[in-house]
């Protein structure tokens, strides 16, 4: 049985994820339905409003601060947070299924000789057993895991459990200055799309597929994006051609995305692309193709030329908004 959860807390440049939030608050939940604690670790220099975590569930905050720890180091970050498992007796660690996590959760896992699950969409407390749901296939299927280890890992998918605030708690903040971290291994530089959201943390994505024609042409999707204060995402194949960067593709060998809203333009529904997007709240396809897969999995579906379509539907929200 379940006694005391961490959650690893992700953030970049001093600003924690929101995948972290939702991490804490779907941890609060489950401490309440087994009646355990819940802590959380953070590692970096300065972290900005770190005690606002707090507000949703977790009672112990604690800061591993190091200058050198400003960027992510794998060594440093493996070594800090297995150690503090074993001091705290923690028997279950929750993190965001970013890159973040997908590179940091195996590692700590083999560390503590932990099971560990990646890619959680869904869980429930059985018979005092955590079992866990994930995608399987592209996506194609789900299957229910139970761990057979006294410690256990595993990773959340971001945008599929909800960050839910509890007003009026607080938490104990502890700090921890680490004095020589391991930093055997470090990331050096991240390059991003300045002034550009993350797919991978966007509410609403208006991706764009071979339909769209060329890169010439991206300024479509761009326009309804920025209508809807929302992110630019790409199939696979606009990828490879070199249409648009890697960070903005949506699939199984790039990010997987579960926003409120997510409209495919020329995407032809490929099963590498509905791994990445299917589990979206509200689906919306475009496509000349009325047989196309993506309307498969489409909540609404407009059989058209997306470019008479996206004009339209780009000055019809301008107008609704204004």
């Amino acid at each position: 049985m379940i006694k005391n959860i961490l959650v690893v807390i992700e953030q970049r440049d001093g600003k924690i994820k929101k995948s972290s939030l939702e991490a804490v608050s779907t941890a609060s939940k489950l401490a309440s339905e087994t009646n355990s604690s819940v802590q959380s670790i953070a590692l970096g220099s300065e972290i900005e409003n770190l005690s606002s975590i707090a507000e949703y569930g977790v009672s112990k905050i604690n800061h591993f601060k190091n200058s050198e720890l400003h960027s992510y180091s794998p060594s440093a970050y493996t070594k800090i947070i297995s150690e503090f498992v074993i001091q705290s007796g923690s028997d279950l660690i929750i993190i965001p299924n970013t890159s973040f996590g997908k590179d940091l959760a195996p590692r700590i896992a083999a560390r503590i000789s932990a099971g560990c699950i990646m890619d959680i969409t869904h869980f429930e407390i059985s018979a005092d057993e955590l079992i866990c749901r994930r995608p399987i296939y592209a996506g194609k299927a789900m299957l229910d895991v139970k761990f057979l280890s006294e410690k256990k890992v595993l990773t959340l998918r971001p945008n599929v459990f909800k960050a839910e605030k509890l007003p009026g708690l607080s938490a104990e903040i502890t700090l921890n200055e680490v004095t020589s971290p391991d930093l055997t291994t470090r990331v050096t530089e991240i390059k991003k799309s300045e002034g550009k959201l993350d797919v991978a943390e966007a509410d609403i994505i208006v991706s764009g597929g071979r339909g769209v024609k060329g890169p010439e042409n991206f300024h479509l999707i761009e326009e309804l994006a920025e209508t809807l204060g929302a992110a630019v995402g790409a199939s696979r194949a606009v990828v490879d051609a070199g249409w648009r960067s890697h960070g903005e593709q949506v699939g199984q060998t790039g990010k997987t995305v579960s926003p409120s809203l997510y409209i495919a333009c020329g995407i032809s529904g490929a099963i590498q692309h509905l791994a990445g997007m299917s589990s979206s709240k509200y689906i919306v396809a475009i496509n000349k193709d009325k047989d196309a897969p993506i309307f498969s999995v489409a909540d609404y579906g407009i059989t058209g030329d997306l470019f008479e379509v996206l004009p339209k539907l780009t000055e019809e929200i301008k107008k609704m908004r204004s």
